[in-house]
């Protein structure tokens, strides 16, 4: 019984700002707004990475790989969502639910390690800056990013094929788009073991991301405390600040979302949906819109490049 709910299921309605009208209207406009603005900045980084030699470092190379992840992450699902927002069918196919899901979930996985990944380097770069050049080779930094992306693939891929498994008992789901927990919550049997292996996958693929982070940048800010020289203190600290600063925004959200305790029969159920609503739209169209603003704004290897690549192409 429980396989023929599950096949019967070819499409979902997704619920997200239905009933509201003007709301949608509004948020149209903004997102459509802010994806023109990713697009632009994370894409111009990408550039300067790529043909500006000066930027040819450890550092620039992962902020490389975030931008294009961001790039990858945002056109997986906010072109979409702009489209149910002026339509009136707002149905997905039970395929595209999946592949929604499963690049939904690769895209975040993969920044977590590879923001990771990026305070390893940041840790290298200012405490042990003479063997920085041997740690941090171009064959290590390659593999640290490819292995960061091989994770969020395979975590994925698993994730989102146990949840397809499951039997689901309805075909609404109350978001904008398909997400892995909303559709967790159709299911119409145990999902302990889907539960579980997301707790274990939110360990490996989160959570120590998060204490590498924290211990690289425990030991940053000790360094940094230890320079006797005010200007060589702030040069220090500019050079991981940008990056620290992408890390609060990026976990600060993705943690309210992911860790906070889930019920399906809590009093506020409603309110608890709406919050998981904006948090997400917050987390898929604002981390990468201030990805590249901060990364961009005070940094002087970022300005002087540009400032190259208009000569270059531009001759002025």
């Amino acid at each position: 019984m429980e396989w023929e709910n599950r096949t019967l299921i070819e499409e979902f309605f997704l619920k997200g700002l239905s009933g509201y009208p003007r709301l949608e209207h509004l948020f149209f406009v903004l997102i459509l707004m802010m994806y023109a603005v990713i697009l632009v900045g994370n894409g111009t980084l990408i550039i300067l990475s790529i043909f500006d030699s000066h930027l040819h470092t450890p550092m620039y190379f992962f902020l490389g790989n975030l931008s294009f992840l961001d790039i990858c992450f945002t056109t997986s699902s906010i072109p979409f969502t702009l489209v149910r927002f002026l339509s009136e069918r707002k149905t997905i196919s039970l395929l595209g639910c999946a592949v929604q899901m499963f690049l939904g979930l690769a895209m975040g996985t993969t920044e977590c390690v590879l923001l990771g990944m990026m305070a390893f380097d940041r840790y290298v770069a200012i405490c042990n800056p003479l063997r920085y050049p041997i740690i941090m080779s171009k064959s290590s930094y390659v593999t640290m990013a490819i292995g960061s992306w091989f994770s969020g693939v395979a975590n994925s891929a698993v994730q989102t094929a146990f949840v397809m498994r499951l039997p689901l008992c309805g075909n609404v789901i109350n978001h904008f788009l398909c997400e892995i927990l909303a559709v967790m919550k159709m299911a119409c049997t145990d999902i302990s073991g889907n539960e579980f292996l997301m707790v274990v996958a939110t360990i490996l693929f989160t959570l120590m991301p998060l204490f590498l982070i924290v211990v690289s940048y425990s030991l940053i800010i000790s360094s940094i405390l230890k320079i006797r020289s005010a200007e060589g203190r702030s040069r220090a600290f500019s050079t991981c600040s940008a990056h620290f600063t992408v890390v609060i925004i990026f976990y600060g959200t993705i943690l309210f979302m992911y860790m906070k305790p889930k019920s399906k029969d809590t009093l506020n159920g409603d309110d608890l949906d709406a919050t998981d609503k904006l948090i997400s739209m917050f987390y898929g169209v604002v981390a990468p819109l201030m990805n590249p603003l901060i990364y961009s704004l005070r940094n002087k290897d970022v300005k002087e490049a540009v400032k190259n690549l208009k000569k270059r192409f531009l001759g002025k």
